[in-house]
């Protein structure tokens, strides 16, 4: 297993601050928009850090599977191995696996067997700004049990929607902001008419000006007969 991370990726430039911050806090709040990495990069820096046992939750079966895949590439592993992933009626985990991907639904299940989630030392509430009910329902079960787990890390990731609301609920923890990627756009103006011109004087001359200048093709009007079929 070799971890890198990125350079493309803005999430990679706050690498240490995000791991100290981890390593500091019980639970940390990452905002960051869409595209900024947070989704795959936040479990390799949970391993960085040795944690053995990573729960990572998603909102929809495909993002999860879609995420665990994602994650055992770029750590070159086997997915099922140390990276794996549970939905409803697929299990691709093993004892070995070490971050597991999963939907919300399915930590909710896990709660009926293991209410203090031992098999887990640290939680990661993915988009957590979709307030769905598993989503509050977890972040309040979690807010019950940190005192009673203090060896447990809690990650909450949200895109930049109110993270303070998410601090404040867990007695004002860390917020890290991530920028989301930025490309560079280029404004180009088109004239509206050409040069030479004459300066319309009629409302029907700027019509031609306009039309001679943006030309269009217009599609001619074909009368096609329709034959009426009696069934």
């Amino acid at each position: 297993m070799h971890i890198s991370y990125p350079p493309d990726l803005p999430v990679s430039q706050l690498r240490d601050e995000i791991v100290e911050a981890i390593r500091g806090n019980q639970v940390v709040i990452v905002a960051g928009a869409t595209g900024s990495g947070k989704t795959t990069q936040l479990p390799k820096m949970c391993l960085e850090l040795g944690q053995k046992s990573i729960a990572h939750t998603q909102p929809r079966r495909i993002a999860a599977r879609a995420v665990a895949e994602r994650i055992s590439e770029e750590l070159g592993v086997d997915l099922g191995g140390i990276v794996g992933y549970q939905v409803r009626f697929t299990d691709r985990a093993s004892a070995e696996t070490r971050v597991k991907v999963m939907t919300d639904g399915i930590l909710l299940a896990a709660l009926q067997g293991d209410r203090t989630l031992r098999q887990y030392d640290t939680i990661i509430i993915d988009e957590a700004h979709e307030r769905s009910l598993n989503i509050d329902f977890l972040l309040g079960y979690l807010k019950q049990l940190l005192p009673k787990r203090p060896d447990l890390k809690v990650i909450i990731t949200s895109a930049t929607i109110d993270p303070g609301s998410f601090s404040r609920h867990f007695g004002d923890a860390p917020i890290i902001e991530v920028s989301g990627r930025s490309y560079p756009i280029e404004v180009r103006y088109r004239p509206v008419a050409c040069e030479n011109m004459p300066t319309p004087s009629s409302p029907s001359d700027m019509a031609r000006n306009f039309a001679l200048a943006n030309p269009i093709s217009i599609a001619t009007k074909v009368d096609i007969p329709i034959t009426a079929v009696a069934l």
